[in-house]
């Protein structure tokens, strides 16, 4: 098995989840959930989780509450352009803006 695939840790649960690895550079909506649930099942502690995925522990909580709002579609990162320049990119060179 490669050194890059998901691993799991030891647990009572016969489903365990599949963790990321600890140098997981891209964070998928998957892999966030998989370690909000593992916090969630204590299966890792959120000092835990924060030292293995050197996170913070508000980027964990953050995490934490787009997947109670939204599930895993909920950890999708949306970056919004300003009004502006996105309305830019859609009408072309306006230059009156």
């Amino acid at each position: 098995m490669s050194d890059r695939r998901e691993s799991s840790l030891p647990s009572r649960d016969p489903g365990a989840l599949a963790l990321p690895p600890p140098d997981t550079a891209r964070w998928v909506p998957r892999r966030k959930a998989a370690v909000v649930a593992a916090v969630r099942q204590g299966l890792l502690s959120l000092g835990e989780a924060c030292e293995r995925y050197t996170i913070s522990v508000d980027e964990f909580l953050s995490w934490q509450m787009a997947f109670e709002k939204g599930g895993v579609p909920g950890l999708r990162v949306t970056v919004k352009a300003p009004s502006g320049q996105y309305q830019t990119k859609l009408v072309g060179n306006n230059p009156t803006g």
